[in-house]
């Protein structure tokens, strides 16, 4: 079953939550991927998943991302994190970095390509994909089944199914079921 929110944002959190949890018990599967700007979103999910079978990996924006040098998310939140059990990440956005300088210079990049073609699934669907890129080539999620969380700007609205592959292997990774999403973003 898919659930489908009205609008995008971060009021569906918790239903991404109720759902992460159900789908993580029922399929008995042992890695989530979340995405989270300043840690509101990871803390909400790391609370919940605490003493919990799972791998959880936080991922971040890079660092410089608004601006350089910096990094939206606090060290104390990402110690608070990291004692509640999660692995964060931050590191390369596999649709943004490079891509982005091209596409400033030259108004084209594969990447961006990428990206937008993604979108008209939501925003949180391509996010989804991106983490799930990003963890693996990391080494933190294994090449196999995984679920993917993401919002449209704040929070999390979008929850999916996702066999993950390092960012070399993009054509070979899997979108497998959606779970929940924003009907119009």
């Amino acid at each position: 079953m898919i659930v489908y929110f009205d609008r995008p944002g971060p009021q569906n959190t918790e239903v991404c939550l109720q759902i992460v949890q159900r789908v993580l018990k029922e399929r008995g599967l042992k890695h989530l991927v979340v995405a989270s700007t300043f840690g509101d979103t990871a803390l909400k999910f790391a609370r919940a998943l605490q003493g919990e079978n799972v791998n959880l990996v936080i991922v971040t924006h890079n660092v410089g991302f608004r601006e350089p040098g910096t990094l939206e998310m606090s060290e104390e939140t990402r110690n608070e994190l990291t004692s509640l059990g999660a692995r964060v990440y931050t590191g390369t956005m596999v649709f943004r970095n490079i891509g982005a300088a091209i596409k400033a210079h030259f108004h084209y990049s594969e990447e961006a390509l990428i990206a937008q073609t993604l979108r008209i699934f939501g925003q949180g669907l391509k996010v989804c994909v991106e983490i799930v890129l990003m963890s693996c080539d990391a080494g933190l999620i294994p090449p196999e089944d995984v679920v993917a969380v993401a919002g449209t700007g704040r929070g999390a609205d979008t929850v999916a199914l996702i066999k993950a592959v390092p960012s070399n292997m993009f054509f070979n990774l899997k979108v497998r079921e959606i779970f929940a999403k924003p009907r119009d973003w």
